[in-house]
């Protein structure tokens, strides 16, 4: 569950067929999309099947399945830092938005358990 946002509000690693995932997005401004609230919800809106994807943020969404199940092991330094802030900010400022996420990419679980003891280390506190 570490990694679901992610990615996630900002659009931080997107995949391809390479063993890592794409640098072109790293240059994304992750704060400026976090506190514009029409930017946001945009990216949100995509990774919960509630609106139309830009060409990055469908990119976005069909890596998190892969970054979820490899712990990010394809992300920059970059990547990896933009998922912490994305991670920390939408549990602090949207925790709705992140149990709707948790709720379709990790449904089970399975990330949350396997990704508790890193996010505690990272400062990132995991709602139960």
């Amino acid at each position: 569950m570490l990694k679901i946002v992610i990615l996630a509000a900002c659009l931080v690693a997107v995949v391809s067929s390479a063993a890592t995932y794409t640098n072109k997005y790293d240059n994304i401004d992750v704060d400026e999309i976090l506190t514009n609230e029409r930017l946001y919800k945009k990216y949100f809106d995509c990774l919960a099947n509630k609106g139309k994807c830009t060409p990055d943020g469908k990119e976005l969404k069909e890596s998190l399945p892969d970054a979820l199940k490899t712990a990010c092991s394809k992300c920059t330094k970059k990547q990896q830092e933009g998922t912490d802030k994305v991670l920390r900010y939408v549990i602090e400022n949207k925790p709705k938005d992140y149990k709707t996420l948790e709720a379709i990419y990790d449904h089970e679980g399975i990330y949350k358990k396997k990704y508790a003891e890193e996010a505690e280390k990272r400062g990132i506190k995991v709602p139960n």
